[in-house]
């Protein structure tokens, strides 16, 4: 699997990033809470948070959207900036950055879509080879994962 830098940003520039040993592959989340904040799917490159490299910090909110993650936004233009796990646990600071923000999003490849029961039927990603997992499996997986979690916003 071949693995670059890559540079991406916000909408309004504001915030910047430089990830480093950024995968090829990304991944399709399908939960309700992924939904919400996309208006869509999120379909994002897992990246540990010490590859990456913020720049306009100061416009950078969070929200703790479970006792396990946070989701980050531009302060200025309100574009979503990552999802990272945030509790103490083989995924800690896994940091989900929407595959949108680079600057140069070509050479990903679908690898996998979870709560894939959960998606609805108005749209389908095409694509052969990826794997697929249910909330079910997603909560066998990855644990309380699949549990909601009370939303608290950092200031």
């Amino acid at each position: 699997m071949a693995e670059r830098e890559r540079q991406g940003g916000c909408m309004c520039g504001a915030v910047r990033f430089v990830a480093s040993d950024v995968p090829e592959v990304y991944g399709i989340c399908h939960c309700e809470m992924c939904r919400r904040w996309t208006g869509s799917a999120l379909l994002g490159v897992s990246v540990p948070a010490g590859n990456v490299i913020w720049h306009g910090r100061e416009h950078i909110a969070t929200l703790q959207s479970s006792e396990w993650a946070e989701r980050a936004w531009c302060r200025k233009c309100g574009t979503g900036l990552y999802y990272r796990v945030t509790e103490r646990n083989e995924w800690f600071g896994a940091t989900e950055i929407p595959i949108g923000l680079f600057d140069d999003p070509d050479g990903f490849r679908l690898d996998n879509e979870i709560y894939i029961d959960m998606k609805p039927d108005s749209y389908a990603y095409v694509g052969e080879g990826h794997k697929c997992l249910t909330r079910a499996e997603c909560i066998e997986k990855f644990g309380r994962i699949g549990e909601a979690g009370e939303a608290r916003t950092k200031e």
